[in-house]
């Protein structure tokens, strides 16, 4: 019999202290992203009431403190009157918050121009608002702000936007204009005709799209190996007409005459009258004969020429 209650005492303790060990603890600081606080942020070991609402979270972003009278009116009212209060008088309670800036809603623009292809390769858009808006504090979100409608007029560059907020039912409109640029083609250092162009002597620099050539701009293929026409000032913008396949033969060259006819090759030595491309006609001195002629450059040191092989030599 003293047996039988001893081991009831033990269950009843046992028991005791299982329910002591299970009531919710209340926590000294929590921080919510919600715009309410439930039991479950608000206490550990909270159990089934975890999902149950207590009381309106502060304004994203900031804190306030709720004294242990509010916690435990707050609780009876949803049957939540036995807990463990931790030696607390009061929770730090915190509300998660995201930022909305001028450039995440410049980054929200970009992107729709460039996903109705406005705005190509190589080129940025620079937005101007008329009333720049301060950094806003909105409810935390993977996606703060999204852009709900855009209307951008190329021809004088100006748009209106509008974007809705995470947390917030007003939307945000705003006004202005943006600045379109393309990467162009630049000189890094001045450099005299005739100059034939590497990768270092090109920097790319960003253009007004207003002020891009009709021709459109040069790509690094179309000038890389190219000669320039004209000696060329340092940061000038360069064009394809700018610049013209390098020359194999210069003025005053001295050159090898070639007249080919079947398996017929004679030679006479020359001197460039005027400089010539690979494959572009020129003007060349007959050194023996003293007559200048018409030749076609066909390589460096070398022209062809479709003269009879008696006006070739001199005779």
């Amino acid at each position: 019999m003293k047996s039988l209650r001893a081991i009831s005492l033990t269950l009843a303790m046992l028991l005791s202290s299982g329910i002591a060990s299970a009531a919710p603890v209340l926590r000294a600081e929590i921080t919510v992203s919600a715009s309410v606080v439930t039991v479950g942020d608000m206490f550990d070991d909270a159990g089934v009431l975890a999902e149950q609402p207590l009381f309106r979270s502060p304004l994203p972003g900031t804190t306030g403190n709720v004294d242990l009278a509010a916690v435990r009116s707050a609780t009876a009212r949803i049957g939540l009157t036995r807990f463990d209060i931790n030696g607390l008088s009061q929770v730090r309670v915190s509300r998660a918050a995201s930022i909305v800036d001028q450039t995440l809603l410049a980054d929200l623009i970009t992107q729709d121009l460039r996903h109705r292809g406005i705005l190509g390769d190589g080129m940025t858009a620079n937005m101007l608002f008329a009333n720049p808006p301060e950094t806003i504090t909105v409810a935390a979100s993977d996606t703060p702000a999204q852009l709900e409608n855009l209307r951008y007029l190329p021809g004088n560059g100006t748009f209106s936007a509008r974007f809705s907020l995470a947390g917030q039912a007003q939307p945000l409109d705003l006004n202005g204009s943006i600045e379109i640029s393309i990467e162009a083609p630049h000189l890094a250092a001045g450099l005299p005709a005739g100059t034939v162009l590497r990768p270092d002597h090109i920097i790319m620099r960003p253009l007004p799209i207003q002020q891009a050539d009709a021709q459109g701009i040069a790509s690094l293929d179309q000038l890389v190996g190219m000669a320039l026409n004209r000696q060329s000032r340092d940061g000038m913008l360069l064009r394809v007409s700018d610049v013209s396949t390098p020359l194999s033969i210069a003025k005053n060259d001295l050159v090898t005459i070639y007249y080919r006819k079947g398996l017929m090759t004679l030679t006479v030595k020359g001197q460039a009258i005027t400089g010539a491309a690979e494959g572009a006609p020129l003007q060349v001195l007959n050194l023996v004969s003293k007559r200048v002629i018409s030749a076609t450059a066909i390589a460096p040191g070398a022209v062809e020429v479709s003269t009879s092989p008696v006006t070739l030599a001199g005779l």
